[in-house]
């Protein structure tokens, strides 16, 4: 996965992200979708609606990079809602 610097989120659009309005989860390419799938559980302070919709960014984007999910909800993930 490519790190993602201060600057380089900066200018990532809102859309890009899992959790735009807290600019959490980049989902930039099949490594950072994983990567966000990984530490969805870990993204604290957001309401199941704001889960639910940054869910579906997610699944959008593994369709979009191919990346395969086994899970078909957020809800699914262990612990899932931790941190909410």
């Amino acid at each position: 996965m490519s790190k993602l610097d201060t600057e380089e989120r900066k200018d990532l659009p809102k859309r890009e992200f899992a959790f735009p309005k807290q600019q959490k989860e980049p989902l930039e390419d099949a490594s950072h979708v994983r990567n966000a799938i990984a530490r969805f559980n870990q993204v604290q302070g957001v309401t199941d609606s704001e889960r639910d919709e940054a869910w579906a960014r997610i699944r959008a984007a593994a369709r979009k990079f191919d990346v395969e999910m086994s899970e078909g909800d957020w809800r699914e993930i262990k612990g899932g809602g931790k941190g909410h």
